[in-house]
């Protein structure tokens, strides 16, 4: 795991389930991204009470959904993630700048083990994880280790959860044109989006290099 200056990776939250503030507590389990950036604008802008109380459920009914995704396809990333189990909460998720805006949400629940932790997706897949377990909440490092090396089963492509979406869509497209295909967050792990923004940053530019120098070693333009 790479590791970038400024930032602490061995932040550890003292619990997954008391919110360290009330927006964490409102955006935690709401399964839409679009939703997510409208309670988010509506929170800064101190006019929460405004919006309708739909968009404001963790997860959307299906007229909810209907409205949204009339909007635009975009509208319904996220809408779709299975129901939580209980006492689940999402500590962190991928959004992939995809016609769909798909998600992938990072969850955790008290179990009699410990604190059990599992990844979703819209589509039914099946995720395997380096820590399915923990007796305490994971450091942000822990958490990155989740998104490198956990993986999506059926996903045929380097780079875990992190980047293989990133690898597997560069087969028909540029590597600049990916730099912000995927978005990894957190609203307990502050520093996760940015430690990922130079990851996929160091992504470009590394790839870029090794194919510019194939092209050049072949006689062509980089």
């Amino acid at each position: 795991m790479a590791k970038y200056p400024g930032i602490n990776y061995a932040f550890r939250p003292s619990s997954y389930w008391d919110a360290p503030n009330p927006s964490t507590a409102i955006l935690r389990n709401v399964t839409g991204e679009n939703r997510r950036k409208i309670i988010t604008g509506s929170l800064r802008d101190g006019n929460v009470d405004e919006l309708p109380p739909a968009l404001l459920q963790d997860e959307a009914d299906e007229g909810t959904r209907d409205r949204l995704g009339q909007i635009h396809p975009s509208f319904l990333g996220g809408e779709f993630l299975p129901g939580y189990l209980s006492g689940e909460v999402e500590i962190a998720r991928i959004c992939l700048q995809s016609t769909t805006c798909d998600v992938i949400t990072l969850r955790a629940r008290p179990t009699p083990g410990g604190i059990a932790y599992r990844v979703e997706d819209e589509y039914e897949g099946e995720f395997t994880l380096p820590f399915a377990v923990s007796a305490q909440p994971l450091t942000l490092g822990e958490i990155i280790q989740q998104f490198e090396q956990g993986r999506l089963n059926e996903l045929d492509a380097a780079g875990g959860l992190a980047l293989g979406y990133n690898n597997l869509n560069a087969e028909g497209d540029e590597y600049e044109n990916l730099r912000h295909f995927t978005v990894i967050s957190s609203t307990l792990y502050r520093q996760l989006e940015e430690h990922f923004e130079y990851v996929f940053e160091d992504w470009v530019t590394q790839a870029c290099a090794e194919r510019d120098g194939v092209a050049r070693e072949e006689g062509g333009e980089p």
